[in-house]
């Protein structure tokens, strides 16, 4: 018997494709709300005090969960990396200057760094100045070996912003390049203008005064002036780091946060006291010989790099608390808004497919579901 046609009205309708578990949310979709906005804080200065502990407990608190101090190491590997050829490029430009401007540049390095750590920079400074060809070649092959190491220190610290915020990254690559090729060249150019501050005293800032036709009492107010300009600028490098890095949404760039600020101070006081230990107490030179000023600067570099991480732990948990003054439970995240989830899909499918986007290690959620870490970022 042939088969009886089923009416049209009578055929079930065909059913609407289930959303994926793949699909990235929209950035809009992710992060506190428009009612947290409204209701937090415009500025960290209108946070109360009560907020200020609880940020200082989480920090601690979260930099040993992010494990910073491993990130801090592989910054150090990059940030040594970019240092000697940033050297290159300084003794190749006041190379003109004769021996005695690299001796002004030993000088000022033997006053931010400690006692060790000085001789290991001393000792290259002189290899640089002693190579043959040192001049606009080498300078130019300096500075390319320098945006070259120093993009793989961005690179580095744009995946540890990531990890302190719980953000996986989403940008797309076509947009993260730029962006880290950006940073690169907007903090070598902001690094070598520290440098030249710190460079430019005594004889050589005489030298500079009368190229320029600068009289005995501006030179003075400059020796006063430098450091307060060295600190702003060193503040601003850290504020555009913090600010660029992480795919997180920000209310705008400020010339200093509260983490830039911090950081600075740690990095100073860290410093000191450092040098005060490797000059009293340590013995590194009995226990590694010939390695031991090596060994104390890079200690001195992870030292650095782990002041810098707690500065952008401290400036990620001031908005966890101001979304938090705004209404939103302390442990529920995101607690920022992502700038771009493009690149969710292929990050998460390990992830969602192992265990469901509702699973225990599901990854990173929308809005409104508790903290829930993976480490696959």
């Amino acid at each position: 018997m042939a088969d009886r046609e089923v009416p049209q009205e009578d055929r079930a309708a065909p059913a609407a494709p289930a959303p994926s578990p793949r699909t990235a949310p929209r950035p809009q979709d992710v992060g506190p709300g428009p009612e947290v906005e409204r209701r937090a804080p415009d500025s960290p200065t209108e946070l109360p005090r009560r907020s200020w502990l609880a940020i200082l407990r989480r920090s601690a608190r979260e930099f040993v969960s992010d494990e910073l101090t491993d990130r801090a190491a592989a910054l150090t590997y990059y940030g040594l990396l970019a240092l000697f050829p940033g050297l290159l490029v300084l003794v190749s430009l006041l190379g003109v200057s004769g021996r005695s401007t690299a001796d002004k540049v030993l000088d000022s390095l033997g006053e931010l760094t400690p006692g060790p750590a000085r001789d290991v920079l001393g000792q290259a400074v002189e290899n640089l100045q002693g190579a043959p060809g040192t001049g606009a070649v080498m300078a130019t092959v300096g500075v390319l070996l320098a945006l070259w190491s120093a993009s793989g220190y961005v690179g580095a610290f744009m995946r540890a912003a990531n990890r302190v915020y719980d953000v996986p990254e989403g940008r797309p690559l076509w947009k993260v390049l730029p962006i880290r090729l950006g940073l690169t060249t907007l903090l070598v150019l902001m690094a070598a203008a520290s440098a030249l501050i710190v460079v430019l005293t005594g004889e050589v800032a005489r030298r500079a005064g009368d190229v320029l036709g600068v009289g005995d009492s501006a030179l003075t107010a400059w020796s006063i002036a430098k450091w307060p300009v060295l600190v702003v600028l060193v503040t601003m490098m850290l504020a555009l780091l913090y600010w660029a890095s992480p795919n997180v949404e920000s209310r705008g760039w400020r010339w200093i946060t509260p983490g830039s600020a911090l950081a600075l101070l740690i990095w100073l006081a860290a410093s000191a006291g450092f040098a005060v230990y490797v000059a009293e107490f340590a013995s590194y030179n009995r226990i590694y010989g010939t390695m031991g000023g090596v060994v104390v600067f890079l200690i001195w570099l992870w030292i650095s790099n782990l002041a810098v991480l707690l500065g952008l732990e401290f400036d990620a948990e001031t908005l966890r608390q101001r979304a938090v003054v705004g209404g939103m439970p302390p442990d529920e995240e995101p607690y920022v808004e992502p700038r771009d989830t493009r690149s969710w899909t292929e990050e998460e499918r390990a992830v969602r497919d192992e265990h469901g986007p509702d699973g225990p290690e599901g990854g990173f959620h929308a809005r409104g579901t508790r903290k829930v870490r993976s480490h696959d970022r």
